[in-house]
Parts: structure tokens; sequence; C-alpha cells
């Protein structure tokens, strides 16, 4: 139920942003947000204690972001911890920004490689991806995970291409344990 009511919200926000075209603006406010919640965990525990009313909870997040967000943000904020979804504002600000990054054709990408890739391999694989996907840009994030031996897992959302050789071992040993000797 929780995704649903993110989904819902994120695209609500989405709608009104595209329509004011000011996808950019409330996707760096939504960031701002994101940021001070991770930087904060006190917040979390303030929006989510029982004791503390609605009313409090909600003029603590005007008087905390009002100068600083538009009032759209804040209305949603606001509107979300009427409805008691504030255990949702995490998962709806991420929702809508990932979907400010489709509209844009913004793609993130996870590249998990054995050691780390020179520059001219980086740009290398962002003018494969770009050739290859609908995206115009993206977000590389580079891991070095060296128990992958060698090659890489590229990940972009759901989809993952796994050409590392651990991955390969892997799948040959037990290709070699379905083998029975006579």
């Amino acid at each position: 139920m929780a995704k649903l009511a993110a989904y819902k919200y994120s695209e609500a926000l989405f709608e009104l942003a595209v329509e004011m075209e000011r996808t950019d603006e409330f996707y760096d406010e939504a960031g701002a947000v994101l940021e001070a919640f991770s930087e904060n965990s006190e917040l979390n525990k303030l929006l989510n204690h029982p004791k503390v009313s609605k009313e409090d909870k909600e003029r603590f997040i005007e008087k905390s972001f009002g100068e600083f967000l538009s009032r759209e943000i804040i209305g949603l904020l606001v509107l979300m911890i009427s409805k008691d979804r504030q255990m949702d504002i995490k998962d709806t600000l991420i929702e809508f920004r990932d979907k400010v990054l489709d509209y844009k054709k913004i793609g993130t990408v996870y590249v998990k490689t054995a050691a780390p890739l020179s520059q001219d391999q980086k740009e290398k694989l962002v003018e494969r991806l770009l050739a290859t996907t609908d995206y115009r840009e993206f977000h590389m994030n580079y891991i070095v995970e060296p128990e992958l031996i060698g090659g890489m897992i590229i990940r972009i959302k759901d989809r993952v291409v796994d050409s590392s050789i651990k991955t390969k071992l892997d799948e040959l040993a037990r290709n070699l344990k379905k083998i029975q000797l006579m």
C-alpha cells in the first residue's frame, strides 16, 4: 500500500511540475528535502512520533522549509502529513525525481568493475550506452568490486547486463555439477 501511495503522490506532483513547466525547480527542491531527511534523523522521528499532533508537524514543515521551498512542495508535504502519509514522503520524492529523469531522458547507470575504468573507457562506455538506449544523457555511478575478477555489470533501472568473470565461473561451476560421471 505504501508504494501505491508514493506512486500516486509522485504522479500528481510530476503532472503539476510538467503543467507549470517547473520540473527542474521541483526536482531540485525534492532533492533538498531528501537531503534534509538523510542528514537529520530527528526529522524522521518528529514526523512519525505519535504524540506530536498533525497540526504541529504541519507547522514545523511550513516553518522549517517555508522560505526555501515552493508552496507546491510545501503543500505536498503538508497534505501527506494531514493524510498520515509522512512515512511515504521519501519514497514519493524519490519516485518523483525518477519520473523527471525519465521525462528528460536521463538514465541512471550503475557500473561495477573489478578495477577502476580509465577516462577513455568511461567515455566509450557512455557512447555505447547512448547508442543502444533511448536516453540522451546518463548519471554514471562507478563501483569497484575486485571479487568480479574481470568484466563488468551494468544496471539501468531493472535491466542488468552481467559480463563479469565471476558470474561466468559460477555458471560453469553449476553446469559442471549437473554433469553425471559414469
